[in-house]
This record gives C-alpha cells, sequence and structure tokens, in this order.
C-alpha cells in the first residue's frame, strides 16, 4: 500500500497545498490526524478544496482542538489529552497522505514529538522545504532528526523559487533525494495546482520507489 508522512521544517511551508497535490495525482485519501485550530479553513478542508476530493477521501482527524497552537498547549487549553500511542493510520483501499503539523520537533504532550510518532509508524517521510534563506540549516537538522530516529526518508520538496545552489547543497549534503519543487502559484486554484505539480513531480517517481 502507497503511503506517506508529510512534513516540514517549520509552520506555514506549503505542506497543505502539496498535500492536496500530492494526494489529488495519486487518487488517494488525507488524514491529518492532529488539528489545531477550528476558526478558520481547517488543513483537511483545505485538501478538499485544493485537491478535489470527495467527502469519503479525506478522513476525520483523530483530535479537533480550538486554538491554533503546539498540540500540546492546544489540547490543555481544551481539556483533552492526547494519547500518541493510540494515533494509528487508518486502513484504506488506495494511497494514503498523512500530513503533520508544523515540523517534526513540534510537542504532541509533554513528552512526546511528532516524529516520535512517525518513527512508530515506518512510513516514509517526504519533507516540505522552503526555498528561501535559511532553508538548508532547516533542512539538514530535519534530516538528522529523521535518521536519528530511524524514520524512513522518501524525498525532500521543495516550495517557492528556484534557487539552484540552495537545492544543489541540500540534496549533496542531506543525501537525499530532490522530488521536485512547486512553484508559488497566483491563483492558487485547484486545476492551477494540480497541473504544476503534475509538470514539476513526476509520478513515476512516487510509484517506482513504493513499489
Amino acid at each position: 500500500m502507497m503511503r506517506f508522512v508529510v512534513t516540514g521544517t517549520d509552520t506555514g511551508i506549503g505542506k497543505t497545498i502539496f498535500s492536496a497535490a500530492l494526494t489529488a495525482a495519486l487518487g488517494g485519501s488525507y488524514w491529518k490526524p492532529v488539528q489545531s485550530g477550528l476558526d478558520e479553513e481547517t488543513d483537511s478542508q483545505i485538501v478538499h478544496r485544493l485537491g478535489r476530493l470527495p467527502p469519503n477521501r479525506i478522513l476525520p482527524e483523530a483530535y479537533r482542538l480550538r486554538t491554533p497552537a503546539s498540540p500540546h498547549l492546544a489540547a490543555r487549553l481544551d481539556h483533552v489529552e492526547i494519547e500518541p500511542e493510540q494515533l494509528k493510520p487508518p486502513e484504506t483501499d488506495g494511497p494514503l497522505v498523512i500530513e503533520g503539523a508544523g515540523g517534526l520537533l513540534v510537542p504532541l504532550t509533554e513528552t512526546e514529538v511528532f516524529a516520535d510518532v512517525f518513527a512508530r509508524w515506518q512510513i516514509p517521510v517526504i519533507l516540505c522545504v522552503r526555498t528561501g534563506l535559511g532553508t538548508i540549516n532547516h533542512t539538514l537538522l530535519s534530516l538528522e532528526a529523521l535518521r536519528q530516529r530511524a524514520i524512513p526518508v522518501f524525498g525532500v520538496a521543495f516550495i517557492g523559487d528556484e534557487q539552484v545552489e540552495t537545492q544543489r547543497i541540500i540534496a549533496a549534503m542531506g543525501q537525499v533525494l530532490v522530488l521536485g519543487r512547486l512553484p508559488r502559484l497566483d491563483p492558487l486554484t485547484p486545476d492551477v495546482l494540480l497541473e504544476a505539480f503534475r509538470e514539476n513531480f513526476p509520478l513515476s517517481l512516487f510509484q517506482e520507489r513504493t513499489a
């Protein structure tokens, strides 16, 4: 079964937009285990809209927390106890895209971060990274955190304007596969997003490496 975890080096990078495109391109389902912040459009709603996915392929979150904050804090404010060991990827009849929250070391509880959950799952991780200033350090640190926990790294997806040297040195020093680069899109519509994804991310790359 083709399954991927999509995470990022930070919040606001564009991993939800990438997840929408990947899920749509694979004809898969999407799952956001923990959603923090309910006042605005949630990540599941964004993926549903941009990926044009039917409702049955947007799987319900395990935790829906009102406050847009780190899950450990949002859960405390909502008087909810997150049980990381109970987070288990749902069974699907096709590809599954799982999106984390923020970066790898975002706390779920006082003692566990998202990377600890990913280590238990052993599902290949796609790391979404910016192309802008500071991304080399953030990306190499994130790759180091993944490998220290023996989490399988599928590859990195760049998001933003092309930066040839930045992309090259991350691939070389990080010893990681570059899956492609999603450019800035204006307007950001479902058609524009899917076309950009297909132009920049060969689907065969995902299919061959999970066969």
